[in-house]
């Protein structure tokens, strides 16, 4: 018979006489046991094995071995042998011997064997026990009928004597197998060094042929295996729970946490460790192994205050695990965003990254440490560009920390990301010297270089000037490209050694002499420079014509301030060159001064007149005119007598001052100048008109004046003067070659002349005037003439003068009376204010003639036939003698229309007029009347 050290002998008979004296017991121990084997430790066979092992080895790690042997699982560990409280608690399914101190030695958990045996055995130095299915149901046969032979494996407990445990291990479970064993340690493999990490008291864990060992040095934990060896960050703390949160007056029970981070590779669906595996799902980097108040089942979280307490305590204790990374590791614990796992998993997320915001463990550019909250980073990743602001950005992190890497962590920490505008703010009013500034704009260049709005952010990046100031912007900053006589304060250009590249991206020019002439600072300067010579006049002035010796003159540059003979400053355009022959034709009062002398020997002749100073006729070209606003003498008459604004405006400046007796030099000097001479020839051009109407030769405008060759105007306009000067200069200033009416004044003037009875003029050029009269006439508004030129070619009053309008009237009115313009009657009596003379006469044939038709007449036929035109539909009367009555007296015409009828005398004459005009071909009259009177091929061809 066994000996029986733990009175399981006792304890049997006490669970047998429960069953006998109240069946409902044993049902109610088989369903217990029934769901401890089919939920909550239905596979955690090895970590219950390993658990029993690590509060077994008490103050010394232990050693679990695991193998097969005759069919059996044996699970061997070193430490406390078994006891009789041990076997107790392996013989209640509601009851545990574990201490405060211990995870679980030989609680409900030792249920978790049955998944694989209903026959265990448990042998110890101090003696062994064995539980049995099979003797269960021979103990209480007729309870394990009723249940179809289903009983409770783990409440009657008998002793055994074996004793035979392997060298150097003082207790050994023996579980004979119902599955198989080798799938079975091959499970066990895969769970060892999680294990052994959750379990401080094992140090090593040997399964079959193979092991696993446990070191920890620093903080740092070595689980070395088969397949190498892994290793883990640890942080632990501890305490005793706040009496509040325990049941008992003296109870304190104590609390850990462990933190544990693999240092070779991520977490993958890791679980709450408490401290063995729980179905807690977590999602954080690092692994939390805690003392956590667990369900019976060990496999949730207790919920309440305790576990609340212990997961604060956790959380707290997170970013000391992340401090003991090396800085650039560190963000790789950070939680990152995502949806909880679990309940606890959200508490511990939300935990962790709070404790993270707060604490001081991110490395900063400067050195030191930052929490997140009082951290920004760099949002491009550039090392030098971090380094230039460690002392401008409080709370700048580590360079390092730019990397795309660090991204979502800091974003999860919610680490300000600065940005390239945030960067540009923040160096605004900074001071450091322009090597300094030049290495910002090299850190910054590669990013202007990937990121246009990058770029377009870098407008505002300060800019050390060379006359020590700092502006806000690269535009209109100069950038020297030589050595340049620069003595002009205001000018924005780049401290030298703070030159770089990027201004010129960003908006500042590379400062040759034009771009220096160009610049807004010597634009003002020059302005302005009127206002207080006498300070930055010479400056200036020496600056001005240095640029201008290299880059050429400009317009606007005209405003500059020179000085003048007497020592006065004025305009450059007010100034002429001491030599200049430009002097020796103007008005002895015009205000045009002489340049200062030692200046003007000092720089060269062309330099000067780039700038504006006189040495002839000056020329403003505008292309692209909107106004009359070039200072040219009286522009805004030429340009509003213009049919359409001009489209480009040459002309030559201050031609009013010409002195009146001084335009024959005038002329042969601007002839002589291509520029000049292109603005007096300007088709159009202001410069022409201007001189036609103000020049002067013999105190008459040349507009007053013909060429001798002009015959044509004989009489109209006289020989100009001998002024010295070619034709073609002569008519280019607008002495006249031809008759031409440009605008009122020209028909004011022709009116005059036409009516002056001291000219001579031929019949045909007064007909020529008459009709270029007409032709503007409906544009001009002039007064009308008190004389007029008539056909007897007289000049007479105009008071009894009419303007001819139908030719026939002709043959009633004398010459002396009659002005023509053919036609265009009507718009030269407008003009002239005379009636037309189908208004003043009113004639009536007397006697009747023969009404014919047009073909009837032979000769006429005959002749219409010669010339092609078609014969007038409309009849004729034919009078041998035609004769009106008008005004009281009787007139005999060779034709005459009444009420639309032509009449004709019967001559050629008579009938050619009639005929020309009922056929509309009025100029061929005197062809009519020459084929009416010999009708023959000869009369026509010859």
């Amino acid at each position: 018979m066994s000996r029986d050290p733990f009175g399981t002998e006792a304890l049997r008979e006490s669970v047998l006489a429960a069953w006998r004296g109240s069946p409902t017991r044993f049902r109610e121990d088989a369903n217990a046991e029934e769901d401890l084997r089919l939920g909550g430790y239905r596979d955690r066979l090895l970590v219950e094995l390993a658990q029993n092992a690590s509060d077994a080895a008490g103050g010394a790690p232990g050693v679990l071995r695991l193998s097969l042997m005759d069919g059996e699982l044996r699970a061997a560990n070193t430490g406390a042998p078994l006891t009789a409280s041990g076997v107790a608690a392996l013989a209640s399914l509601r009851a545990s011997a574990k201490s405060t101190d211990t995870v679980g030695r030989f609680g409900v958990g030792f249920a978790a064997v049955l998944a694989v045996t209903d026959a265990p055995r448990v042998v110890s130095t101090s003696g062994g026990v064995l539980f049995s299915a099979s003797r269960t149901r021979q103990a209480v046969p007729e309870l394990a009928s009723a249940r179809g032979g289903d009983v409770p494996v783990l409440r009657l407990v008998w002793p055994t004597d074996e004793a035979d445990l392997p060298a150097g291990f003082d207790t050994e479970v023996r579980l004979p197998l119902k599955v198989d064993g080798a799938a079975l340690l091959a499970e066990f493999a895969e769970q060892a060094p999680d294990l052994l990490l959750a379990l401080p008291g094992l140090r090593r864990v040997e399964i079959g042929a193979d092991a696993w060992e446990r070191t920890e040095d620093a903080g740092v934990v070595v689980l070395t295996g088969p397949s190498g060896a892994a290793r883990w960050r640890v942080h632990r703390v501890g305490g005793e729970l706040p009496s509040s949160l325990v049941q008992g007056v003296e109870a304190r029970p104590h609390w850990t946490v462990c933190w544990a981070w693999p240092m070779d590779e991520p977490l993958s669906g890791d679980v709450l460790h408490a401290p063995t595996p729980t179905d807690e799902k977590t999602s954080l980097p690092a692994r939390l192994i805690a003392s956590l108040p667990v369900e019976p089942s060990r496999r949730r979280v207790l919920v309440g205050p305790a576990a609340s307490y212990v997961l604060d305590q956790a959380a707290r204790a997170y970013p000391d695990l992340v401090a003991a990374l090396p800085a650039v590791e560190r963000t790789a614990l950070v939680p990152l965003p995502g949806f909880p796992l679990s309940e606890v998993d959200g508490v511990l997320r939300a935990g962790v990254l709070a404790a993270l915001r707060e604490a001081a463990w991110l490395p900063l550019a400067s050195g030191d440490w930052a929490a997140p909250a009082a951290a920004r980073v760099l949002d491009a990743p550039s090392e030098d560009l971090v380094e230039l602001l460690e002392d401008v950005v409080p709370g700048l992190l580590d360079a390092e920390l730019t990397l795309p890497a660090h991204a979502k962590a800091l974003a999860a920490l919610e680490v300000p990301r600065m940005s390239v505008a945030e960067v540009v703010e923040a160096l605004a009013g900074v001071g450091g010297d322009p090597e300094w500034w030049r290495q910002v704009y090299e850190a910054l260049s590669p990013l202007a270089d990937v990121d246009p709005s990058a770029r377009e952010d870098m407008g505002g990046l300060p800019v050390p000037l060379a006359d020590g100031r700092l502006v806000g912007s690269p535009r209109g900053v100069l950038l020297l490209s030589s050595d340049l006589p620069v003595e002009l304060s205001g000018l924005r250009i780049a401290h030298p050694a703070a030159a770089h590249p990027l201004l010129l991206r960003l908006g500042a020019a590379e400062a040759g002499p034009a771009e220096l002439l160009d610049s807004d600072a010597v634009r003002e300067a020059v302005d302005r420079s009127l206002d207080d010579p006498a300070m930055d006049g010479p400056d200036l002035v020496r600056t001005v014509l240095s640029l201008v010796e290299r880059a050429g003159g400009r317009p606007w540059l005209a405003g500059l301030a020179l000085p003048d003979a007497d020592g006065e400053w004025r305009r450059a355009d007010e100034l002429a060159l001491p030599d200049s022959a430009l002097r020796s034709v103007l008005e002895p009062d015009a205000p045009i001064g002489v340049l200062d002398p030692a200046l003007a020997a000092e720089w060269p002749r062309s330099v000067l007149t780039d700038v504006g100073v006189l040495d002839g006729f000056t020329v403003v070209v505008d292309d692209a005119p909107t106004e009359p606003d070039h200072d040219l003498a009286d522009e805004g008459y030429w340009w509003d007598g213009a049919d359409e604004p001009p489209t480009r405006v040459r002309g030559i400046r201050d031609l009013d001052l010409v002195a009146g007796d001084k335009w024959p030099e005038a002329l042969r000097m601007m002839a002589a100048d291509p520029v000049t001479w292109r603005a007096v020839t300007e088709p159009d051009g202001y410069t022409g008109w201007w001189l036609a109407r103000y020049a002067a030769f013999d105190g008459a405008p040349p507009r007053a004046w013909r060429l001798p060759d002009a015959v044509g105007l004989d009489g109209l306009y006289d020989v100009v003067p001998d002024v010295d000067l070619p034709p073609h200069v002569l008519a280019a200033a607008g002495v006249r070659t031809t008759l031409a009416v440009l605008d009122e004044d020209d028909v004011a003037d022709l009116l005059d002349r036409l009516g002056d009875p001291d000219r001579a003029l031929s019949d045909a050029l007064v007909l020529r005037v008459h009709a270029a009269l007409a032709e503007v006439a409906d544009a001009v508004s002039v007064e009308p003439p008190d004389r007029v030129r008539v056909l007897t070619g007289r000049a007479v009053p105009a008071d009894d003068v009419v303007v001819l309008d139908l030719p026939w009237l002709l043959g009633v009115l004398p010459g002396a009376r009659v002005l023509a313009a053919e036609g265009a009657a009507e718009a030269l009596a407008e003009l002239l204010a005379l009636p037309l003379a189908s208004e003043e006469v009113d004639g009536e044939v007397v006697g009747e003639g023969d009404e014919v038709v047009w073909s009837e007449l032979g000769a006429v036929r005959l002749a219409c036939e010669l010339l092609g035109v078609e014969l007038p539909a409309t009849p004729v009367v034919v009078h041998d003698e035609l004769v009106v009555a008008a005004d009281g007296e009787e007139h005999e015409v060779s034709w005459w229309v009444a009420d639309g009828v032509p009449h004709a005398a019967d001559t050629p004459e008579g009938l050619a007029r009639a005929l020309a005009w009922s056929a509309g071909r009025w100029a061929d009259r005197h062809t009519f009347a020459a084929l009416i009177t010999d009708p023959t091929p000869t009369v026509l061809l010859g």
